[in-house]
């Protein structure tokens, strides 16, 4: 890439900052909705947060209220939390000035003077996944109505959906390890972990170009689940923990 090619995709990214602000800061107000805090409120008069793991997720409903429809229910509210986001964000893209733009979404910053792609950055819709998971993880609503900040959830489902809306491929590449996972070892959390670990895998597999962003995702919902995964590996973990008081916390 040319210098004045380099400065033109400088220029038109610093001119679109606060698009990428906004996909980043929208999708965390979006990803921080705690679906399940609302619904155990609402069914049974308790706090999610009392039963379980603590976490404010789709489970955590199941162990609170006993019922799989509601389970359903909070994950796919959650899983939206991360489909609406990135679904706007990729939508919104064609409404920024001074891009070149292509139907999936992404962005052409600049094109040379036979036509080739200089740069191709998927920055916002990246911003709003990423944003979206730190949302459920990290709620601002939960930190609001408990009077402090800490950690919300392990953002699967969340991350789920935005996978969705941001590349298929890659949300088919987590369910089908994630299950599989559990098919084999009987216990929810190997499938979680497994899931975020096949996220940077299956981009590296796929030849994907956002190979290091699927890395920092994959990074951010092991982290979620790490204290609980060292735990069963050291047996402290119960297999298909689905019901209240089965196992730890976290």
């Amino acid at each position: 890439m040319h210098r004045a090619e380099k400065e033109r995709l400088m220029e038109s990214l610093a001119n679109n900052w606060s698009w990428l602000a906004l996909a980043f800061v929208g999708s965390y107000l979006i990803g921080s909705i705690p679906w399940a805090y609302i619904i155990v409120r609402t069914v049974t008069g308790g706090d999610v947060t009392d039963h379980g793991t603590g976490n404010v997720g789709a489970m955590n409903v199941r162990r609170s209220t006993g019922s799989w429809a509601w389970f359903v229910a909070a994950m796919a509210a959650d899983a939206l939390k991360g489909i609406v986001p990135v679904a706007l964000a990729k939508t919104a893209l064609f409404t920024m000035p001074s891009l070149l733009l292509v139907p999936n979404g992404k962005i052409i910053t600049g094109l040379g003077e036979t036509g080739e792609v200089l740069a191709y950055i998927p920055l916002a819709a990246m911003l709003a996944v990423a944003g979206a998971v730190l949302g459920h993880n990290y709620s601002i609503w939960m930190a609001i109505i408990k009077r402090g900040f800490h950690r919300t959830g392990k953002g699967l489902a969340t991350g789920g959906g935005a996978l969705l809306a941001y590349d298929w491929r890659y949300f088919v590449i987590v369910i089908v390890v994630g299950l599989s996972a559990i098919a084999l070892t009987r216990y929810l959390l190997a499938g979680q972990v497994a899931a975020a670990a096949s996220l940077p895998i299956g981009a590296v597999a796929l030849g994907s170009p956002d190979w290091q962003f699927a890395l920092l995702i994959g990074a951010m919902v092991y982290a979620a689940h790490h204290k609980r995964f060292i735990g069963m590996l050291k047996g402290k973990e119960p297999k298909l923990y689905i019901n209240d008081r089965m196992g730890p916390r976290g």
